[in-house]
């Protein structure tokens, strides 16, 4: 049974950084796109970067500039690299392969000083 599974979350202070994991077991991580979507409290889920299966990168506008997304097919893992961090980035951090209809946990980011 393929599994995902997102890790790398944190309390962290306004203008600092966190890299965010997902991965991703069994043998289809390379075949799909990812992306990562975030939800905060009282809020709707929200996309917030993609990568193709090519490594073409989308963002949208609200973390242009500060995240980073990447993958590495060769560990079936992909990242979210998230510098420049703002209070309203709280929120709980999931990710998505085109090839899943599930969700995985998510991981808790928190931004207080």
């Amino acid at each position: 049974q393929v599994q995902l599974v997102e890790s790398g979350g944190g309390l962290v202070q306004p203008g600092g950084s966190l890299r965010l994991s997902c991965a991703i077991s069994g043998n289809i991580f390379s075949v799909g796109a990812v992306d990562w979507y975030r939800q905060a409290p009282g809020k709707q889920r929200e996309w917030v970067a993609g990568i193709s299966v090519g490594s073409n990168r989308a963002y949208a506008g609200f973390v242009k500039g500060r995240f980073t997304i990447s993958r590495d097919n060769a560990k079936t893992t992909a990242y979210l690299t998230m510098n420049n961090l703002k209070p309203e980035d709280t929120a709980v951090y999931y990710c998505k392969h085109s090839q899943l209809n599930s969700w995985g946990q998510g991981t808790q980011v928190t931004v207080s000083s």
